[in-house]
């Protein structure tokens, strides 16, 4: 039995936990607050930030995980590198979780491998900012390197725009670095998100890809497959198996691509299941938790079936505690439907808190009725 140390409880480590245990292993659960949705259904739990060097050593020493998933990008990274040379093995690998932590490495790391990104440059402050962005020419989307779902993202659409925009980065930045990536405003056709599985023994695997939408930066729904030309295809897979090859490993990466009419352009990486990958819940005979558990433990994946599916989230409208759900039964009426409360314990306005799926003919349509049923109460 392997033991995980799970670094992030939210609802995609709530769903690997799920599909971790019934592959038999023990897992414990941490996270910044009491109650997450992972810790749950985890065997044991630790309430700690993950910014937090010592507290991250203590919980390292204390279990003696055989391997420490990283689900969240806010963690000290430089401890896992520490840690991996002690021994320790660090899903995928340490250095993906470092590089990923921050979007200029990432970035970094696919420019120096050859591979077609966004022009993009970095600010420090709000005056760097503007400079970089008339460099690049307006409109421009403004990030901070380091944050999750979207937070702190914004469009310039003009020079008038930056101090906002810098102020609202500088709001959803996660940890301790002040510092945004602004990039060129791609117009694309439709975006991606393009699971691929390295797999300890064995070739690297791809799931058919997910289209997704996103409002404030943060993904709605999602279905899956999103049909594209089968060079596009390919032009994608060859950029996420080089990305993945270079940041080595075992276990799923969400990659994101930018999709033209002339083009298919790298945008981002996460080195663990997501967020936009939930419709495989329903899409796929192995969902995207299954396929990570399976890649770092080293088992088996010989088929990947997909079926037309998709997702929609269910998001809160004002702050709260202990949420309480109506309109469950109206959404599971619909056949081919079905609901994921998180188990969240406090609402915010557009936070997530439940995803409906569905599956069949006219997915989409049918998830985003099946959410729009739902209410969280507070």
């Amino acid at each position: 039995m392997k033991k995980i140390l799970l670094l992030g409880s939210g609802e995609l480590g709530k769903e690997f936990v799920i599909s971790a245990k019934r592959m038999g292993c023990y897992v414990v659960a941490c996270d910044s607050y009491a109650g997450a949705p992972a810790m749950q259904v985890a065997d044991e739990f630790c309430v700690f930030s993950m910014l937090d060097e010592t507290a991250l050593r203590a919980a390292i020493a204390q279990h003696q995980p055989d391997l420490i998933v990283p689900e969240i990008e806010a963690i000290r990274t430089e401890v896992l590198l520490q840690v991996e040379q002690e021994g320790f093995e660090v899903i995928p690998s340490a250095r993906a979780a470092n590089l990923t932590m921050n979007r200029d490495r990432i970035r970094d790391v696919a420019v120096g491998l050859g591979v077609r990104t966004a022009k993009f440059s970095y600010a420090d402050t709000a005056a760097e900012l503007l400079i970089k962005a008339t460099e690049i020419g307006f409109p421009v989307v403004i990030k901070p390197v380091m944050s999750s779902s979207g937070k702190g993202q914004s469009v310039a659409k003009t020079a008038a725009d930056i101090a906002t925009c810098w102020d609202y980065a500088c709001a959803g930045m996660r940890g301790d670095r002040q510092k945004v990536i602004v990039e060129e405003f791609i117009h694309f056709d439709f975006e991606i998100t393009l699971l691929t599985i390295r797999q300890r023994n064995g070739q690297t695997l791809f799931c058919e890809p997910i289209g997704h939408v996103q409002e404030r930066g943060d993904y709605q729904y999602s279905w899956q497959p999103q049909p594209m030309q089968a060079h596009y295809l390919k032009a994608a897979q060859d950029m996420a198996e080089k990305v993945t090859t270079d940041l080595g490993g075992a276990g799923l990466f969400g990659v994101e691509f930018f999709v033209t009419a002339n083009e298919v352009i790298f945008s981002e990486l996460s080195p663990r299941p997501h967020d936009t990958g939930m419709v495989t819940l329903i899409s796929q005979n192995l969902s995207e938790f299954d396929l990570h558990a399976r890649a770092i433990l080293g088992l088996p994946i010989p088929q990947i079936d997909c079926t037309e599916g998709a997702s929609a989230v269910v998001l809160a409208t004002q702050d709260g505690k202990d949420p309480q759900y109506s309109g469950i039964e109206a959404a599971l009426s619909e056949p081919g439907v079905d609901v994921r409360i998180f188990g969240k314990p406090t609402t915010r306005p557009y936070r997530r808190m439940a995803v409906a799926l569905a599956k069949g003919p006219n997915a989409l349509p049918r998830a985003r009725e099946a959410a729009a049923k739902i209410s969280v109460l507070v």
